[in-house]
């Protein structure tokens, strides 16, 4: 039966396409500033984008310092032969001539709490401006605009939440610009790893312990569902999601949710006390938390805790404690719930803290309250901490080797470290303290489509970077630290301001 024998069937099948493409067609305030705007700070002529070739850098963003933890894992990834190009580690690293590009979109982080504040398009317009930062020219430096910055051969989102949220509007966008740039994200290879720890018919439970926005998103879910469809896992699998409200904040040192040089609560505080209801620390629970309250890490408004009033958390080590007990209360309410054997790190922030998780979960398992091990069943004998970059970076190697796109030439890995800042320029921002970040109530409160230049992006510095942050790059993460050091755009700093 032809369809040109039925109008009104043909108009039928016809119209979900219809709508597709319509859908396609839409083009965001931003987008049409990149694409069509000649004036725009923004703005980006594709015709004239060089053909992609292995010389050229490979892109990365993420919305603070935490996607270092990716980049340090392309860093050092080995597990191809650098001759024969066959999976097997030859003591080389396998991107070990290849030249980074990476931007840090401090000013409108944490990327995790748009969704809750109903501002995800918001988010999605930072996302398309972080991309267009790493496929355009343009940064700052000493409030000057400099145009010198290489174009990218490949984009990685090192950022769950702007994977969630962003990568598909990213891929539509450069559909759009007539780009062949590819685009990788982090949570299909976080959901491959956390799979990989299990048999096919073996059950048990996967924590995703992530941003709010990104457990919100669903993308582990789906991405994990779909796989255990695709590669017919047939064990009972239970997923647990806890939002890590607070942690990846405080690792980046933002005085919305910690400040190391208070002695009492704050007004500013947005982490969980003993009042939010969602977010609710259980005095009933202190011994269980086991927060370690010296040298202010805990906030309390009296010198008992149990006389507490108010209580703050106030060091990333105190939030993973409050995290983790959360997921595991969580689980205990669950009827059936299976042992956890492994927690996908669903934030780039997260694997700064992969010691102290662990040393965490192995407190909890020794847990007892009324002569009975609270938690023990619920954790099976070893939990994996699946850090989905060592995935990425798998899947980065493949799709540049088979496209001929690695760096062949005698050289060492280079690397240009970018960091958003407030713009100072623009005189409608609103900052706190020493006009180094936006005030909350103003960054969630702008609008989407409001094409104005809210941030700078500036080379790393000693300056936007804050010292606790530095150190722990320095100490976890040497071969990205190095990459920092060593960078081009270091050079540009006096003495006083490098890395």
């Amino acid at each position: 039966m032809a369809c040109k024998n039925f109008p009104f069937l043909k108009a039928f099948f016809l119209l979900p396409l219809l709508f597709v493409s319509a859908v396609f067609a839409q083009t965001s305030a931003i987008e049409g500033s990149i694409l069509n705007d000649k004036s725009s700070f923004y703005y980006i002529d594709f015709k004239n984008y060089p053909a992609l070739s292995a010389g050229m850098p490979i892109g990365m963003f993420d919305s603070g310092t935490g996607g270092l933890t990716v980049l340090d894992a392309v860093v050092n990834f080995d597990a191809y032969n650098n001759k024969s190009g066959r999976k097997k580690s030859d003591g080389i690293a396998d991107f070990s001539r290849e030249d980074f590009i990476y931007l840090a979109d401090q000013a409108n982080m944490p990327y995790g709490n748009y969704a809750a504040v109903g501002k995800t398009d918001l988010l999605k317009e930072h996302i398309i401006k972080d991309a267009q930062f790493l496929l355009g020219s343009k940064y700052y430096h000493d409030n000057r605009i400099h145009s010198d910055k290489k174009p990218i051969k490949i984009l990685v989102i090192a950022c769950n939440t702007a994977t969630a949220y962003g990568k598909t509007d990213v891929e539509n966008f450069l559909k759009k610009a007539g780009s062949p740039v590819k685009v990788i994200g982090v949570i299909d290879a976080g959901a491959r790893g956390a799979l990989s720890t299990f048999k096919k018919n073996e059950s048990g439970s996967i924590a995703i312990f992530a941003t709010a926005g990104t457990v919100a998103s669903k993308g582990y879910e789906t991405a994990l569902k779909n796989l255990i469809a695709a590669n017919g896992y047939t064990g009972k699998l239970q997923f647990f999601s806890q939002g890590g409200v607070g942690l990846a904040e405080a690792i980046d040192e933002d005085l919305n949710y910690i400040d190391r040089k208070a002695q009492e609560p704050r007004t500013l505080y947005k982490g969980p006390d003993l009042a939010k209801n969602d977010l609710a620390i259980q005095k009933a629970l202190l011994d269980i938390y086991n927060f370690d309250f010296s040298a202010y890490k805990m906030l309390c408004d009296a010198n008992d805790p149990e006389q507490c009033n108010s209580m703050q958390i106030n060091s990333p080590e105190n939030y993973v404690r409050f995290h983790l007990v959360s997921l595991l209360e969580k689980m205990r309410a669950t009827p059936g719930a299976l042992p956890l054997k492994a927690m996908i790190l669903g934030c780039t922030h997260y694997p700064f803290l992969t010691a102290e998780i662990q040393k965490v979960l192995g407190e909890l398992r020794k847990v007892k309250t009324e002569g009975a091990y609270r938690y023990k069943h619920l954790l099976a004998k070893k939990v994996n901490l699946i850090d989905p970059a060592v995935n990425t970076a798998d899947e980065l190697f493949v799709y540049l080797s088979e496209r001929q796109l690695l760096n062949k030439t005698d050289k060492k890995a280079n690397g240009d470290f970018f960091i958003s800042i407030p713009n100072p320029k623009n005189g409608q921002i609103i900052t706190e303290e020493n006009g180094s970040r936006f005030s909350y109530d103003y960054k969630y409160g702008r609008k989407a489509g409001e094409i104005q230049e809210y941030i700078q992006v500036v080379p790393f510095s000693r300056a936007n970077i804050p010292v606790d942050v530095k150190e722990r790059i320095h100490l976890q993460i040497p071969k990205t630290d190095a990459l920092i050091k060593n960078s081009a755009n270091d050079r540009l700093l006096p003495e006083a301001g490098k890395w």
